[in-house]
């Protein structure tokens, strides 16, 4: 389902003066942030997810919006924010993402100015573009997903956008990031770019708020957003599997703690500690044959980790064995 429209604004209004000429006093207040994203469920894991990016600044503070077990949101073009929180509480009360969104749009005197998308934990999917939004807008609905955007630089930016979301393998983090590439591809915002963000939860509430939240990644401004987004995505990888070596350490799952510290090192190979914290663990459990040339290779590239190494004695994370402090001290 794809929809359009054209609506020529006079280039000397700024967003501000536009609105207060079109609306009311209380929709002039809304804000302009004008931008393309993606609300998507991945049905076989159950996460839901929002990825948008704008020329504009932190546009993850308002646009992406998303609850475990729930459902996600994006409210864009003249922004009221309500639509996130509301429409997340809507759907929360049993409502499905299109009579959320018919809801709200029904109750906003604004709603020719905004672009909303909403999606419920069953997949169903809702979008709204208003008649006012800045040309070029649209949104396209698919399976599990809705693409939409405004201020583009032409129309083919939400059908690409769409093609990319269905044709790219990976996890919903990685469909979503090859969503938004095919948009900033086929012209992206107008204006140009500055910052993006990606939201992830799970299908399956927790009650603990930091366990429901996959991913929430932001990219405040930024030269190339997309690029520091990809990039952040890549170093979330990393100390997801950080934290799994961690936890196996405490089980004493070493084999496994290597494995995910590996992992971790493989995503993020710039950053020296994450495979000094393999060698630790090699040492601390008596292997230390394997753990002198990690040492080597990181106390070379961040001298400040030999410095740190010792201190580890007394949390109990290197044995208090002077001899063995010593050897590893002493590598170059």
């Amino acid at each position: 389902m794809r929809f359009n429209t054209r609506s020529f604004i006079k280039p000397f209004l700024t967003p501000g003066i536009l609105l207060g000429v079109l609306f009311s006093q209380s929709v002039s207040q809304s804000i302009p942030v004008h931008t393309y994203s993606i609300v998507a469920f991945d049905q076989e894991t159950g996460e839901l997810g929002v990825a948008v990016q704008s020329h504009w600044f932190s546009v993850g503070f308002l646009v992406p919006w998303a609850k475990a077990g729930v459902g996600a949101v994006a409210t864009q073009s003249f922004v009221k924010v309500d639509y996130g929180p509301h429409g997340l509480k809507l759907m929360e009360e049993g409502m499905s993402a299109d009579a959320a969104l018919q809801k709200l749009v029904s109750e906003d005197e604004g709603e020719a100015v905004r672009q909303v998308a909403m999606i419920d934990v069953k997949g169903n999917v809702a979008a709204h573009t208003g008649s006012k939004c800045i040309y070029a807008a649209g949104h396209q609905i698919g399976k599990n997903y809705s693409v939409q955007a405004n201020l583009m630089e032409n129309e083919t930016v939400w059908p690409a956008m769409a093609k990319a979301f269905e044709n790219n393998e990976g996890d919903l983090a990685d469909k979503m990031m090859a969503t938004l590439d095919a948009a900033e591809a086929e012209g992206g915002d107008i204006r140009g770019k500055q910052s993006a963000a990606m939201l992830i939860v799970t299908g399956e509430p927790t009650g603990v708020p930091w366990k429901d939240t996959v991913l929430d990644l932001r990219v405040e401004d930024h030269p190339k957003p997309l690029e520091e987004l990809r990039r952040l995505i890549r170093i979330n990888r990393a100390y997801k599997h950080a934290n799994k070596g961690d936890h196996y350490l405490e089980l004493e799952d070493i084999e496994k703690a290597l494995a995910e510290y590996e992992m971790a090192a493989h995503y993020y190979p710039e950053n020296p500690e994450l495979s000094f914290w393999s060698a630790i663990t090699l040492a601390s459990k008596g292997q230390l044959d394997k753990a002198l040339p990690i040492f080597r290779d990181v106390f070379n590239r961040e001298p400040r980790l030999r410095k740190l190494t010792p201190r580890l004695v007394d949390s109990g994370l290197l044995p208090d064995d002077p001899e063995l402090i010593e050897t590893i001290m002493k590598i170059y």
